[in-house]
Parts: structure tokens; sequence; C-alpha cells
């Protein structure tokens, strides 16, 4: 720590030693910048602010019924677009800049300065938006601006949705659709002849037609059985071989077997007991069913007391064994009409076996053809529903404006220029003269280095110093001594002095 202050303090010397070539560097350079500074053209800016308002009472009214543009994209896209080759070239002939531009590459020199200048940014809010143009003529500031306002503008009012194209697309989508539902429909019916009989029938499979035809066999089949043994009851009933009447008085009257009596005795204890999951036993028609069925159970009775077992030639024409030549006749018509339907179920399972091979493969071509009839027509419809869709969004463009600008500030410029910042400009100058003197008296004195210790001298000799002599100022030199020392000063308040002028003019 003690070496560098030491060195510091030899750099100090140094640069004190060549203090005047310091001053005499901080004037020049503060007075050439000064006069540079002063001699800079006035820069003016012009400015505008709009506002562009994207709300509109159609957008919410026809939500669903249209595809909306998105209007918050559209803007920042119209904002990023406005300052570009185009509009700026546009914006060259409007205020006709384009007349000093000699040659191609002046006009390229133009075109991006003007490029490089205009500023374009929000106001701090959504879809408010400020134009910035600084130039030296205030006219040609405000004209770029206001051309720059009206390109803007312009490019909003006449981007509409063009939904023409769109339009023109999805017809052309929904010809060729239609050629491929009219085609998908053609096949399916060539399909549907050619395999007639083997069509799955009320959207069950083949498997599922077997598994049906199946089960109604066995239950036909069981039908049939059951049907059989009916009839064969009732054959034994009349040659005999089953009793038909139980005359022993002792006998219950349920072993007493008479078809007609049983079959109203059955139905009248069906509605007895559908009658008491309602109504108590001293119920009226509870009461009355009661009777009925002892009343019938009694002339069941008193049939049966009327009837021998004997071989009564007479018998034959009894109403009993009459009854039962009927119930056999009708057994016999129940017994051909479950063979009939045994032998139907029968054929139609055994051809659905027989095409185990063909009809699997048949649906499975018929259902390849349904499905993509069906995911054409679907895109088909969907294709009408969004051309019709389309027609009403261009419609809807054209009939309302789904934005409006509104100025809130016109181009204007202000009477005070707005640069060159000449207090902030002189102030650099100032600072940076000091510091350019201090540098080139540091320069000077490493250029032209002498010893101010005799360590120093030491240590870059090599040798031993004997002594030193020192410098003994007579009083004519003290006081030129002071008057240098006073000149420095005022040389330097004087540059100070210069510089707080300057600063108070621009103030």
């Amino acid at each position: 720590m003690e070496e560098l202050t030491t060195q510091l303090f030899v750099y100090l010397k140094g640069i004190w030693k060549y203090r005047w070539i310091a001053v005499v560097a901080a004037w020049v350079v503060a007075i050439s910048g000064w006069v540079i500074v002063y001699k800079l053209p006035d820069d003016y800016q012009a400015s505008a602010r709009i506002y562009v308002d994207t709300q509109n009472v159609l957008k919410p009214l026809m939500a669903g019924m249209t595809i909306s543009p998105d209007l918050q994209q559209q803007v920042s896209i119209m904002s990023r677009t406005l300052i570009s080759r185009p509009n700026v070239e546009r914006v060259v002939r409007m205020v006709d800049l384009d007349i000093k531009a000699q040659d191609v590459k002046d006009q390229e020199k133009l075109v991006k300065g003007l490029m490089d200048t205009i500023k374009l940014g929000a106001a701090g809010r959504d879809n408010l938006f400020t134009i910035h143009y600084n130039n030296q003529n205030p006219k040609l500031a405000k004209d770029v601006v206001q051309s720059l306002l009206t390109i803007f503008v312009e490019g909003g009012l006449g981007d509409k949705t063009d939904s023409s194209s769109a339009i023109r697309f999805i017809d052309e989508q929904i010809q060729s659709y239609e050629e491929k539902l009219i085609s998908g429909e053609n096949n399916l019916k060539t399909f549907k002849q050619k395999n007639i009989g083997m069509m799955p029938q009320q959207g069950t499979d083949y498997y599922a037609q077997l598994s049906l035809a199946s089960e109604d066999l066995n239950k036909t089949r069981l039908e049939l059985r059951e049907a059989e043994h009916a009839r064969d009851a009732i054959k034994r009933q009349i040659t005999g071989d089953e009793p038909v009447l139980m005359v022993d008085q002792s006998d219950s009257v349920s072993s007493i077997v008479n078809v007609e009596l049983d079959s109203r005795i059955e139905v009248l204890n069906k509605n007895l007991d559908a009658l008491r999951l309602n109504f108590t036993e001293l119920h009226p028609d509870i009461i009355s069913a009661k009777r009925l069925i002892g009343q019938l159970e009694e002339r069941k009775k008193e049939e049966a007391k009327l009837v021998k077992h004997s071989f009564d030639p007479g018998k034959n024409y009894s109403p009993m064994l009459q009854q039962l030549n009927v119930a056999l006749a009708e057994a016999e018509a129940d017994v051909a009409s479950m063979r009939a339907r045994v032998e139907e179920y029968t054929s139609r399972y055994d051809r659905l076996k027989s095409l185990s091979n063909a009809v699997p493969q048949v649906e499975a071509e018929l259902a390849q053809l349904n499905r993509d009839y069906q995911v054409n027509k679907s895109n088909y419809e969907k294709l009408l529903e969004r051309r019709e869709s389309a027609k009403i969004s261009g419609e809807l463009g054209s009939a309302a404006d789904l934005m409006s600008f509104r100025i809130i500030d016109p181009p204007t410029v202000s009477d005070i220029p707005v640069g060159p910042n000449r207090s902030k400009l002189f102030s650099i100058i100032f600072f940076a003269s000091l510091l350019v003197g201090v540098g080139i008296a540091f320069v000077v004195s490493q250029i032209r280095p002498t010893f101010h210790s005799q360590a120093s001298l030491r240590e870059i000799t090599g040798r031993p110093i004997l002594g030193s002599i020192p410098m003994i100022w007579t009083d004519q030199e003290k006081i030129k001594r002071k008057k240098r020392l006073y000149a420095f000063g005022v040389s330097l308040l004087s540059l100070l002095g210069l510089y707080g002028a300057l600063m108070v003019k621009m103030a």
C-alpha cells in the first residue's frame, strides 16, 4: 500500500510539472467542442397519438356464427409493419423528399435514414400508439408524421376480412366431397345388391344373428315338447289310461279333473291373489271371488258324481268327452304349428351356419364402406357450415368497421427544439477537456521522466546516493512561483466560468 501511495505521489508530481500543457490542452478541447456543439443545427420533434378501438357491438352478437379476425393481433402486426420499407418509400413520395435524391444511392440513404429516425411505440395502454420523428425542418417533421398517420389509418380501414379466397377454396372442397359421396353411395348400392341375403339386419352382425337363431330354435323345440306332452295327456284321458273325473266323495276337489272348470277356477285364483295384494279379506271383491270359486268347486263335485267308470256306450256323447276331443284337436294343431316353426328355425340356423365364412367378410366390407361414407358425409356437412360462416364473416367485415381509429393528438411540432441537448453536451465536453489535459500532462511526464526522490534514482541507476543538494528559492523566484500559481488558478477558473456562462445561457 505504501509503494502504491508513493508511486501515485510520483505521478501527481509529474502531472503538476506539466500543468500548463494540461491547461492549454483543456482550453483547446473545451473551446473546440463548445463551438462545434453550439453550431449544431436545432432538432425539432413532431409527434402524434392514435387510439385503435377494437370493441364492436356486432362482435359479441355474432359470436359463434362468424369467424372474426383476431383484431389485437392485426393491430400488433400493423404497428410492427408500419415502419417497413414500402411504407417509408411511400412517405418519401408523399412529402416530396425524393426530389432531393440525385441517384439510387441517395434514395437508399434517405429511406434508411427515415427508417432509423421514425419511432413508433405504445403509450402506456393497449391499442394506444405514438409516432415520433425528429428533423431540423419542423414542417418536414410534421408532414412525415402526418403521412405515417394516414398510412396507419388507411391500412386499418382497408384491411377488411377478405373471405372470397376462403369461400372459393371451401367450394372446391365441397364439390370434391360431393363426388366422393356420390361414389360412396353407388358403391354401397352395388355392394348391397351383390350381397343381398347376407347383409346384417337391424344393426346386428352375423354372430348375433346366429346366436339369436340358435336361441329361437331351442326355445321352439322346448315349446314343441311341451305341446306334445299336453296332447299326449289329453289322449290318455280320452282312452281311459288316465282318469278324467274322480267320483269318490272322500277325495279332495283338487284330485278331480275337469278341464273347463279347472281353467276358470285357476283364473279366479289368480285374480284373488292380485286382489289380496291391495285389499283385506273383508273386501267385497275378495268375498265375491271366494264365493264364486266355492260355487265352481261344488259344481265340479256335482259333475263328478254323475260320471261312472263303466263301459256305458253313451259315454262318448258326454259333454266332458266332447270337451276333451276339442282340446285334443287344439293340441294337435299347436303341435303341428310348433313343428313348422321348428323346421323354419332349423332352416334359418343351418343357412346362417353355412355362411360362416362369407357373411363376416361381407359385414367387414360393408362396415368399411359405411365408415368411409360417414367420414366423407361428416366433412361435407362441416364444409357447408364453414362456407355459410365465411359468407357471413365476409359480409360482416364489409358492412361494419371492426376497428375504429381515434386520433388523440394530431401531429404537432413544438416551437422549442428538442435537440441537441447542448447543456448536456457542454458538460460532457468540459469534463472531457479536463481529463484530456490531465492525460496529456501524464503522457508528457512519462515521455520526459524526472527523479523526484533519492530512492527512485538509486533504484533506477543501481548506484549508491551519497547525498542531495536542496533547492534554495530566492524572493524573486518565490514571487514568480506565486504568480505562476495564480495564473494557473485563473486559467482554470476562467474555463470554469466560461462553462458556467454557457450553462446559464442554455437554461
